[in-house]
């Protein structure tokens, strides 16, 4: 009984060694195609895309209440770092205004003053942190422990995840930061004191939401009206940042399967 528990546990660090030794490495560049993958869907420059991608969406609101029309534009400045932006521009943003029914309120963002959305440069910038974490790595090296493993397994995750949530929940703001924020100033007419709008990713949408303040009998109440369309290139890397992420469970999964066979 003992030489058998003694041969199961030979041939358990025999495939712990190999695991560490070759798939380990296999599992990473199946990772780092994923990512660059997922570079390529993006519409700002990263790794060998250009980033020069111009798509039109057209989103309305029930009843006609908010229509907008939008030109997505990837576009890269390029100083002593890179600095890639999104610029959405705008014809015809036209919606009611609660308080006078018959009332029409119309904007538009000119070429000359984009608006820019952060969040995908943001879920760009996590991506090139977890494609780096990979690309310090030598295919030859050889590691050390499963806890060094275990070490970039979730570093890689941390970078994922954070790039994933840029893309899937905006950062929620007041309406009063909403007002006074940079993008606000691009809107040409500007807007009344008591409106602001937004744009922004929520999951697979690119999502306008106008927000009016309200004097109701004395008590200021807000009121926000929303419209939305889907986004091809964002649902592809929503995809591909999740099968990146379940393809590192899958591998953390098995370097503590191997610790609590082998190592203990």
């Amino acid at each position: 009984m003992a030489d058998i528990e003694s041969e199961e546990v030979k041939n358990l660090q025999i495939e712990f060694e190999w695991l560490m030794k070759a798939e380990v490495h296999a599992i990473l560049k199946k990772l780092r195609e994923l990512l660059i993958e997922c570079a390529i869907r993006f519409p700002v420059p990263l790794y060998d895309n250009e980033g020069k991608r111009t798509e039109k969406y057209h989103l309305v609101a029930s009843q006609d209440q908010l229509k907008c029309s939008v030109t997505l534009t990837g576009d890269s400045i390029t100083q002593a770092c890179t600095h890639d932006v999104v610029s959405l521009s705008f014809k015809d943003i036209s919606y009611k205004i609660k308080r006078t029914s018959n009332q029409i309120q119309r904007t538009c963002i000119t070429s000359d003053a984009p608006w820019k959305l952060q969040q995908v440069q943001d879920a760009a910038n996590h991506l090139q942190q977890a494609k780096n974490h990979i690309d310090n790595i030598d295919e030859n090296y050889n590691f050390r422990s499963a806890e060094e493993v275990l070490q970039i397994i979730g570093e890689l995750v941390a970078a994922l995840q954070r790039g994933r949530t840029s893309l899937l929940i905006p950062k929620k703001r007041s309406i009063e930061d909403l007002m006074k924020g940079r993008n606000m100033k691009s809107l040409s007419p500007n807007l009344p004191e008591d409106q602001a709008i937004s744009f922004f990713l929520q999951c697979h949408k690119l999502v306008i939401a106008v927000y009016q303040l309200l004097n109701v009998q004395g008590t200021v109440k807000m009121e926000a009206t929303q419209a939305e369309c889907s986004v091809g290139w964002l649902n592809e890397v929503l995809v591909l940042f999740t099968v990146a992420l379940t393809l590192c469970q899958q591998l953390k999964d098995k370097i503590n399967a191997f610790k609590t066979d082998v190592l203990s």
